[in-house]
């Protein structure tokens, strides 16, 4: 194996997710975010700088349960930006689709965390990650974790302050 394979595995593999995520008119709503979920670090960056299409976001909502509006202002994306963007067609910025990659993490956290702890059959993992972003926490000195999703190192936080719930550090 050569220093390139990883970088041309990576990039197969980000070619793959980029193919799935292009299915306007394919009836196939919600394959985008599924093919954010569970990727590997060199995919992930890749994918923020080639850019994530802009429909990923209203997916992304949808998955959640969790109004567009609510999710847009928790990220710190300008609504406008985004609309105009769904509706070319096009790709978010390095900055927007990090802020969405981030999301999709915890959402893949979280879904690993039940898997080890236990059963995860009837668990959705986008919804509880939702619900549980809009929770005000003593942690975040009575904030919730939504209010921190708009940078990346408050999406560090909040993905600590997950990781910690899981090992007991922190109840």
């Amino acid at each position: 194996m050569t220093v390139d394979d990883p970088l041309r595995e990576s990039a197969s593999r980000r070619e793959q997710v980029i193919a799935a995520n292009n299915f306007e008119g394919d009836g196939q709503k919600g394959k985008m975010t599924s093919a954010l979920y569970g990727l590997d670090v060199q995919t992930r960056i890749g994918l923020i700088r080639h850019g994530i299409p802009a429909a990923a976001v209203a997916d992304l909502s949808n998955r959640m349960g969790m109004g567009k509006e609510l999710l847009l202002s928790s990220l710190g994306l300008p609504r406008a930006t985004i609309s105009r963007k769904e509706r070319a067609a096009a790709l978010l910025s390095r900055d927007e689709s990090e802020r969405l990659l981030g999301v999709a993490s915890l959402i893949d956290m979280v879904q690993t965390m039940v898997e080890q702890s236990g059963d995860p059959a009837g668990f959705d993992a986008a919804r509880w990650v939702a619900g549980w972003l809009s929770m005000p926490l003593p942690a975040l000195a009575g904030a919730t974790p939504a209010s921190y999703m708009d940078t990346f190192e408050g999406q560090k936080l909040v993905a600590d302050l997950l990781a910690m719930t899981q090992s007991g550090a922190y109840a």
